[in-house]
């Protein structure tokens, strides 16, 4: 689980994705996007995710303003929009988490 404190954008969220049998995804050529929303459904980012390594599948995102204003566990995924027009979907079997915890002041 990925923990941020709330209002903070750093740190970056680093990620290296992988495909269904364990290898590093290729992103050559791929977007990437990177998806956040709540447990009830509710979407809270939708956006394009930086690709750092493109052989071994790193991307990045870099949080915004009030990307992190809300407190709460967060479910998150990365679209992987394949040359071919093919998307995979990571985690495919699940979500990461993100916990947003409240500031003091």
């Amino acid at each position: 689980m990925f923990v941020i404190k709330q209002n903070d954008t750093l740190p970056n969220l680093e990620a290296q994705l992988f495909d269904g049998e364990g290898n590093p995804l290729n992103l050559d050529l791929c977007g990437v996007h990177f998806h956040m929303s709540s447990f009830g459904g509710k979407i809270k980012i939708n956006r394009p995710a930086s690709i750092t390594d493109l052989e071994q599948g790193r991307v990045k995102v870099e949080w915004q303003e009030r990307e992190t204003s809300n407190t709460g566990t967060y479910k998150c995924e990365f679209e992987v929009n394949m040359p071919d027009g093919k998307i995979i979907t990571v985690p495919n079997d699940g979500y990461f988490l993100i916990d947003i915890i409240p500031e003091l002041a």
